[in-house]
């Protein structure tokens, strides 16, 4: 019997079903998801659907880019911070979570580093992507040997999708793969800016909240834009700072202003940070939280970054919620004139 699995055929002996073609191929059941024929295949039926010549499977996992089951209203997280000492959790689709910072897992050199920088981030969210597994190395290891799910809670976003049906497919094999349904949902545009297509984000967050997913969503800094995705549903907006990958910092601060100043679900700047102060101005502009990967992967020394993101993060918010000072146009001195010598 001749199966395309990850767009490479092979041939098995007949019959066979999906559990046993994943026991063949080395892979725990538990730790992946099936398409057959662009079908997501319950794992509950894995071993009741039987395979057939010409089937075209694919197998995804989760991989470094961009809890279980969550449980709603739960505090979750390796570390109390600040902000949950003070009352001031970060709230998403009615569940808690300690830290305001969100953090990648791409683009480190290893699993050991995406770990240790993590842990110095003291994030409880942290960004994963869906790709296909290796079936000539299935023993390979995973990001889940590293950064445990029942510690962390997984963000799976749609990071490489293109058209809105990719980011939808991608979700419900993410769904399938770990349970989860609080997600990142990102629909590019462009190949070069990495700019979300604004028509294709709405369409898709349209179908998966429809579906049962709350969806944070990656956009443009345009206000009306985010205004119609928390209109659709949206359990949290996520305004780019600038580019993806670009560590340009917030090059619009006036509209992320305004999108907070609309929203009544949280708004988490996501791409563009560079330093920690990028991130201290998101927060002191009233912003909920921070997403970033690439400003702590690139930095020349990536855990002394995450830690230095954490403290900004926190830093802005206990800022914002102080209230600045007005600016002056003149002086203001800071000690009292009577009583000068």
């Amino acid at each position: 019997m001749r199966l395309t699995i990850n767009g490479e055929a092979r041939e098995f002996p007949a019959p066979l079903n999906v559990d046993s073609l994943l026991a063949k191929l080395g892979f725990d059941a538990r730790r992946v998801a099936f398409e057959r024929n662009l079908e997501i295949v319950p794992r509950s039926a894995y071993g009741a659907t039987e395979l057939a010549e010409g089937d075209r499977v694919e197998i995804v996992h989760f991989i470094g880019g961009g809890v279980g089951p969550e449980a709603r209203i739960q505090m979750t997280g390796p570390a109390a911070t600040l902000d949950a000492a003070d009352g001031d959790p970060l709230v998403v689709a009615g569940r808690k979570f300690t830290s305001r910072l969100i953090v990648g897992t791409g683009k480190y050199k290893d699993f050991e580093q995406t770990r240790a920088a993590v842990e110095a981030s003291g994030a409880d969210v942290v960004t994963v992507a869906v790709r296909r597994v290796n079936i000539a190395e299935p023993g390979q290891p995973m990001l889940s040997d590293y950064l445990d799910p029942r510690q962390y809670t997984y963000l799976p976003n749609t990071a490489g999708c293109y058209t809105a049906d990719e980011a939808v497919r991608t979700l419900r094999l993410a769904r399938e793969a770990g349970g989860w349904s609080l997600v990142k949902l990102e629909v590019l545009g462009d190949k070069k800016t990495l700019y979300p297509d604004m028509i294709e984000t709405l369409k898709a967050a349209e179908v998966l909240i429809k579906d049962g997913f709350d969806v944070m969503v990656y956009c443009t800094d345009d206000p009306l834009f985010a205004k119609k995705l928390e209109d659709v549903g949206c359990a949290a907006i996520m305004p780019l700072a600038a580019p993806i990958g670009s560590g340009l910092g917030i090059q619009n601060p006036i509209n992320i202003r305004l999108i907070v100043e609309a929203a009544n679900v949280p708004v988490i700047v996501d791409a563009g940070v560079g330093t920690a102060s990028d991130a201290a101005i998101a927060m002191e502009l009233g912003c909920d939280g921070v997403l970033m990967n690439t400003a702590i992967a690139e930095a020349r020394d990536p855990i002394r970054m995450a830690h230095a993101m954490r403290m900004a993060v926190e830093a802005g918010r206990q800022a914002y919620l102080a209230g600045r000072m007005q600016k002056r146009r003149y002086a203001d001195p800071s000690s009292p004139l009577g009583g000068l010598i």
